[in-house]
């Protein structure tokens, strides 16, 4: 069973036990702090002159991925679903066995004038995921919770390997980066349940403890790109 299925059953015992409401903004200034890694802009980022482009990232469990862009300026939607598998394992609860070479990933529409996909890559690596955890993110291990970018043109697969040639060579982490540039097999909605999940349950010990460090880190680190009010699915 997903450890997150086991944290969302046992939350309320465990916020009674800790004891503890929210985090408050000092706790969340520190875990900031702990979740950003600095990291260089790409030196390749191809221009894009579209009005509207669609990325896909997976880094773990989809609801921080998704909660995290859709604070970012220039992102038009993120939807949370899986990629790299067969649109018939495309369920969640056998997306969980691990063996449908599905990912939870994102699915991120975005406007290239105001944000180029070189900058949501960089995003990615400095406060979405660990690029050097090889299928697990925090307490999620698995392959569905492996870090790999689904890059959907030809631009966007040369940007993506040049970057992370960049940032093994950029000594950022102490451990080799193991994210993956993946073929894009196609990308599946998940559940109504899963979208929006971080935006709609904020007090959720797992949200708290895993995933709202990441967006205070969006904030911290890139303050011209965050914006407050989330851009949701279910509007």
């Amino acid at each position: 069973m997903p450890y997150r299925k086991l944290t969302i059953g046992i939350a309320s015992a465990a916020l009674t036990i800790a004891g503890t409401a929210l985090w408050n903004q000092s706790d969340l200034a520190t875990a900031a702090t702990l979740a950003a890694i600095g990291i260089p802009a790409p030196v390749l980022d191809t221009p894009n002159p579209a009005k509207s482009d669609t990325a896909i990232f997976a880094g773990g469990c989809f609801w921080g991925v998704q909660g995290v862009f859709q604070h970012v300026k220039g992102v038009r939607s993120a939807v949370s679903g899986y990629s790299g598998g067969s649109r018939t394992t495309a369920r969640y609860e056998r997306v969980g066995s691990g063996d449908t070479g599905h990912a939870e990933a994102v699915r991120i529409n975005y406007d290239p004038t105001q944000i180029s996909y070189g900058t949501l890559l960089r995003i990615y690596f400095s406060v979405v995921a660990d690029p050097t955890t090889l299928n697990y993110q925090g307490p999620d291990h698995g392959t569905q919770y492996r870090t790999a970018i689904f890059p959907v043109t030809v631009d966007q697969k040369a940007v993506a390997e040049r970057y992370i040639a960049q940032l093994g060579k950029s000594g950022a982490w102490k451990r080799p980066i193991v994210t993956r540039v993946e073929p894009y097999k196609g990308f599946y909605p998940a559940e109504a349940y899963h979208q929006d999940y971080l935006a709609l349950n904020p007090g959720a010990f797992y949200i708290r403890a895993n995933d709202l460090p990441k967006v205070a880190a969006l904030k911290a680190s890139f303050p011209t790109l965050y914006r407050a009010k989330p851009v949701l699915v279910k509007g």
